[in-house]
């Protein structure tokens, strides 16, 4: 019975100096992770509302929450006299070492989160980046990924696009078709461009606005080379560009209008 008087003595002894951190770090971190969960939920709406990519809404209300829960841990520990300067230490440690074995990831996943939030092109656009042209099939968290012209697929690492140029060919709405053909030195200038017109304006999809227009490029190596300038949408941008030049050259013949003859001349010095 002393014996069981004694741990009772004791254990008493000890709640009364321990009861009271016991309890207040109870209550902090009752209260402390509502109001993690409320900043978390917080985070995801302002995203939403400024229109952010759902998945990185999810990725930064993940880590907000994740981060607030370790300082909350460390301050409730703290709270319990638990010595929290060495858990600092190897946190530290540990984000270093991950930030120096993912450090091409990390830049990759920092030009992702740029590129969703500046939005210099999204899904759908035809752009060109890093030497390649395409459309836009997916934006990922890591990587951009093109359709190009000949149906390949091709993954950019989001890093790379961030740092470089990108030409985006869709924002505008239209696009410029530079077209050159060709006619003889001695050919009606002003028909050959009036005809070349004619077919830019009954072209089915070539805008009416921007107008298109044809001019004189260059009259050299006998020949007049004509520069041909109609606009059309990005999707009909190569429609154009073929069918313009087969028309026009088809159009010309019908008009008599002759196309450039090579010639050479040689110089006997002998």
């Amino acid at each position: 019975m002393e014996e069981a008087s004694g741990y009772l003595k004791k254990f008493l002894e000890w709640a009364e100096v321990f009861g009271p951190k016991l309890l207040g770090a109870i209550i902090v971190f009752v209260v402390g992770l509502y109001i993690v969960n409320y900043l978390s939920g917080m985070v995801s709406k302002v995203l939403n509302k400024r229109g952010i990519d759902v998945s990185l809404q999810s990725f930064f209300s993940s880590l907000v929450g994740v981060g607030l829960k370790v300082l909350l841990l460390i301050s409730v520990a703290g709270m319990l006299g638990i010595q929290t300067t060495s858990f600092i230490a190897v946190i530290g440690a540990l984000g270093l070492a991950v930030g120096l074995a993912l450090q091409g990831s990390l830049a990759n996943f920092a030009g992702g989160v740029l590129i969703l939030v500046f939005k210099p092109f999204k899904v759908g656009d035809l752009i060109e980046s890093n030497g390649q042209t395409g459309v836009v099939t997916e934006i990922q968290i890591f990587n951009t990924v093109l359709l190009t012209a000949e149906n390949k697929t091709v993954i950019l690492a989001n890093g790379a696009v961030s740092n470089n140029t990108i030409v985006n060919f869709t924002r505008h709405g239209n696009l410029r078709v530079d077209i050159t053909m060709a006619v003889a030195p001695d050919a009606d200038l002003t028909a050959a461009k009036s005809v070349a017109l004619k077919v830019l304006e009954d072209h089915e999809f070539v805008l009416k606005d921007p107008a298109p227009s044809v001019n004189v490029l260059k009259i050299a190596d006998g020949m007049v080379t004509l520069a041909i300038r109609p606009y059309a949408s990005p999707d009909h941008y190569w429609d154009v560009f073929f069918s313009i030049q087969e028309r026009v050259r088809d159009a010309f013949a019908n008009n008599k209008i002759a196309g450039p003859v090579p010639t050479r001349v040689i110089i006997n010095k002998t």
